[in-house]
């Protein structure tokens, strides 16, 4: 039995429970709904870290010191730029996906078959360079020390740039012994043994006049506040217990634990989407090679990946603006 919508003048069929609802196949609706209950999965994950960040904004790591690396230029400072680099590559592939789906109404298999490996391809180079940036937030690039409250102690020089652990610390010829929690502080626990000891950073500070320390508090300016020489002396000599190198899900050289937690789950999160974007391409590339959908007389299977392709890239901006940008 169709349903029908009564008008004044004429009745209107709506839809009848027939295959395609509103001219839409099954596949997409399908493919809508889910994209709508994973856009709301994401909303709750970066409402989750603007609340987070909220909290800790007087202390919250600057992201343009944080991403500020370039592949092949170690040592050079360039702010958001890979970054930036990762947001034009995912978008030009959701442009060239946009021509693999209208090479598909037209039926023309060879430029759908160039333009959705533009696509792999593209997800391929984002994937690796979000590879890349995870691995040097993990590893990190100066290190820092952490006080007994969790907070952490940057260095830096009389201008303002930072110092690296590397060219502070003073080599002891003592044996160093890895902390366990029946050795020092109870409650804390090193998985590996750091590369330097705080003793080493201390004498290394001392003995260089130049060296400062930088606190995760922010000024009136929003930049984190530079003790003076006699309070970093005092600050480091009363409060340092540790060495945090890089980031992990329990200590970050950045700043606040919580900002690295965030990081790894929400582009992690959006990595394992891209991942599985690239690989239900690499399917649908091999069936369009193959003739499947030439054969079919449609190449409606290209349009409704393209649908999510899209919403992984969307997604990506909103990433970029509040977690890089903002």
């Amino acid at each position: 039995m169709e349903a029908t919508v009564i008008r004044t003048d004429t009745d209107e069929k709506t839809w009848g429970g027939g295959n395609e609802p509103f001219k839409a196949s099954y596949g997409k609706l399908m493919m809508w709904f889910f994209i709508l209950s994973d856009a709301i999965t994401f909303s709750g994950f970066l409402a989750a870290y603007g609340f987070s960040r909220f909290k800790y904004i007087d202390s919250w790591p600057i992201a343009d010191e944080v991403f500020n690396h370039f592949p092949f230029m170690h040592g050079v400072d360039a702010p958001m730029y890979y970054v930036a680099f990762m947001t034009f590559i995912l978008i030009f592939s959701s442009v060239t996906m946009v021509l693999a789906v209208d090479a598909g109404h037209q039926m023309k298999k060879g430029k759908v078959i160039l333009y959705l490996a533009l696509t792999i391809i593209g997800g391929m180079i984002f994937v690796g360079s979000q590879a890349w940036e995870w691995k040097n937030f993990i590893q990190g690039e100066y290190g820092a020390v952490t006080t007994r409250g969790g907070n952490i102690l940057q260095f830096v020089n009389t201008e303002g740039e930072r110092v690296a652990l590397s060219d502070i610390a003073v080599f002891q010829t003592s044996e160093r012994e890895q902390h366990t929690k029946n050795k020092g502080v109870w409650y804390d626990e090193e998985a590996n043994l750091p590369t330097y000891s705080v003793e080493q950073i201390k004498t290394g500070f001392l003995a260089n006049t130049s060296l400062l320390i930088r606190t995760q508090s922010l000024n009136e300016d929003g930049e984190k506040t530079i003790l003076t020489r006699e309070e970093s002396l005092q600050k480091l000599d009363s409060e340092a217990i540790g060495i945090v190198e890089g980031a992990n899900l329990t200590h970050n050289e950045y700043g606040v634990p919580l900002f690295a937690d965030f990081f790894f789950f929400i582009t992690g999160f959006h990595g394992f989407h891209v991942i599985s974007g690239v690989l239900i391409n690499i399917i649908i590339f091999f069936n369009v090679v193959l003739g499947t959908y030439e054969r079919r007389g449609s190449y409606e299977m290209v349009e409704k990946v393209g649908l999510y392709w899209h919403f992984v890239d969307l997604v990506w901006v909103f990433i970029f603006t509040f977690f890089y940008l903002v």
